[in-house]
């Protein structure tokens, strides 16, 4: 039996993955930089780290597990965004759950 696969929409090129990586390194060099040199605020250097996180993140989706909206794609990416969801409400539900319990069997 034999199987013809067009791999190269979904899979990157080695130009795309060397892209990923040198961003990957950028997006994780500069927070560092901030964090070390001290020039921020806490809070600054905390939502500057957050940017950076969403960024990379975002280019890790594209450059490496190759996430998009194309017609060939949009399955793949539209799976991953609603396991993400239910991922991050049942975290966020928890967390709100332990908490309100926890508030409703403390002593005032």
């Amino acid at each position: 039996m034999s199987h013809s696969h067009d791999h190269a929409a979904s899979h990157g090129s080695v130009s795309s993955y060397l892209t990923g990586f040198v961003l990957s390194v950028i997006l994780t060099v500069i927070p560092f930089w901030l964090v070390m040199n001290g020039g921020l605020t806490p809070h600054n250097t905390l939502l500057t780290i957050a940017g950076f996180a969403v960024v990379q993140i975002l280019v890790h989706l594209k450059y490496f597990l190759h996430l998009n909206f194309s017609s060939e794609g949009r399955v793949n990416t539209l799976a991953f965004l609603f396991t993400a969801l239910v991922i991050v409400l049942l975290v966020v539900l928890s967390v709100w759950i332990i908490f309100s319990a926890d508030a409703l069997m403390m002593p005032s």
